[in-house]
């Protein structure tokens, strides 16, 4: 496999902070006022303006340095360490992973994994208040095959309910096998969910997963067309796994899917949930389930 080409902005960084460039500065530096000493041939305004060109391209490469990479504080004292080569070990081990998780985020996308997911969605909702990014609109998509779960995210709920309560709008669509719609008990959970949800300001959908396309059928939440969090692999109930990527870059694709599948008119995500809630809720309130009825509404989604 070809390797990809570098930009050009990424070659002129590439050369400004090389340390050839440097060493070249260095030498030319000290050798220009030698060799015209030597050569009895010293031309003062040609020396000062090669000084003053070796200055500016020493200026430029370190304020480029400055706006392009990150600066790390060394070690002033590794010898006042009990165990200075275990400590040294640790620090380059926590060194390696900063620069390689900032350098995935200064690309525009990163990976996010187990109990880091809930937090750092909360993150991202805050962010589009505190930047006032706009539209102020969240769009979710639920992958949902155990409501439950998503109930136990506090952090990231609490955070929902502050958005809403500053203006935004978010919408979330339940994407859910048509098999688990005709179960009572995840009926009464996911109704349940969706009751959470709107007591939040969030307006609520369902699609059926089995009608959807493969590329319809997405977890992702889209932040006011800034970021989109996609989970990869869904986390537990303690989120000890589970593991997603946000994407700063391209955020047009996931708000296409994520309209595609929430739909207009008649046939749009919050009819569709509406339809199932006016079969499902009264059998769940009256503690009755008329498995035939159920399916014939679930087919007719």
């Amino acid at each position: 496999m070809s390797q990809a080409q570098p930009s050009p902005l990424g070659r002129v960084s590439a050369v400004l902070n090389s340390p050839a460039l440097s060493a070249v500065v260095t030498v030319v530096g000290f050798a220009a006022p030698v060799v015209g000493w030597a050569m009895d041939r010293v031309n003062l305004k040609v020396l000062l303006v090669v000084q003053a060109v070796l200055i500016l391209i020493l200026a430029v490469g370190h304020y480029w340095t400055q706006k392009t990479y990150i600066q790390l504080r060394r070690v002033t004292n590794l010898k006042a360490m009990d165990n200075a080569e275990y400590y040294n070990q640790v620090r380059t081990g926590l060194e390696a992973e900063l620069i390689s998780n900032y350098n995935e985020i200064a690309d525009g996308h990163l990976r996010v994994f187990s109990s880091d997911v809930p937090r750092f969605s909360a993150l991202l909702v805050n962010t589009v208040t505190a930047s006032q990014a706009q539209p102020q609109r969240i769009l979710a998509a639920d992958l949902t095959t155990d409501p439950t779960l998503l109930t136990g995210r506090r952090e990231y709920i609490s955070a929902n309910r502050r958005f809403t309560e500053a203006g935004g709008t978010i919408n979330r669509v339940f994407i859910v096998f048509a098999t688990d719609l005709a179960k009572a008990d995840f009926a009464r959970s996911l109704l349940d969910l969706v009751g959470q949800h709107r007591d939040l300001g969030v307006t609520c959908g369902l699609a059926v997963r089995d009608r959807l396309r493969a590329e319809q059928a997405i977890d992702a939440a889209i932040f006011a067309d800034a970021a989109a969090l996609v989970e990869e692999e869904q986390g537990d109930v303690d989120y000890q796994r589970g593991r997603s990527s946000v994407h700063f870059k391209g955020i047009g694709r996931w708000t296409s899917r994520f309209e595609s599948v929430w739909g207009h008119g008649a046939d749009s995500a919050p009819r569709t949930l509406q339809a199932y809630e006016a079969v499902a809720r009264p059998q769940l309130d009256a503690g009755t389930w008329e498995q035939s009825r159920i399916d014939s509404a679930v087919a007719g989604l």
